[in-house]
């Protein structure tokens, strides 16, 4: 009957601690006398944004990205990027890096032109960062600050 009694008492005393929850919690040191304690800071790194613009015929996009990169897209060496893409007569993709030659890509895997906000009317220019753009009726012509370009156009595709 003993063994019971004890068995139904260790039985509620159980119970009522899972009905509160479990265990009290420890006991913590007062603030008075504390050291406050700091987390390590972590340098937030600044993420660019990404601009976009377009011709006025919707056949040629571009998209810049700033040196660095952005959340989404980190240029392969590092940026700044200049990426402009041209539907008709065929999908080609011209890119200026932050250095070296003006690259032609035949076979895009992303197709993915032309829906910018920006447009850059002919006549008008566009510039960021080391590069320059000039919107003219006959295409697109980009050119980095020493002298590598690209040419887009219905009638000519070139690089330099």
């Amino acid at each position: 009957m003993k063994l019971l009694v004890v068995g139904v008492s260790i039985f509620l005393s159980l119970s009522t601690l899972a009905a509160a929850g479990g265990a009290p919690p420890p006991r913590m040191p007062s603030p008075e006398g504390q050291q406050q304690q700091s987390l390590p800071e972590t340098a937030a790194q600044p993420v660019g944004e990404q601009e976009m613009f377009m011709m006025p015929s919707g056949n040629i996009g571009c998209v810049y990205t700033p040196a660095g990169g952005t959340a989404v897209y980190q240029p392969q060496d590092g940026g700044p990027e200049l990426a402009c893409d041209i539907v008709a007569p065929r999908y080609v993709r011209a890119t200026l890096g932050r250095a070296g030659a003006a690259t032609l890509n035949h076979a895009v895997g992303d197709p993915s032109c032309c829906s910018a906000a920006q447009v850059l009317d002919y006549g008008q220019s566009w510039s960021r960062g080391p590069f320059a753009c000039a919107s003219e009726r006959t295409g697109l012509s980009c050119r980095r600050d020493d002298g590598h370009s690209f040419l887009l156009s219905r009638v000519q595709v070139s690089a330099d």
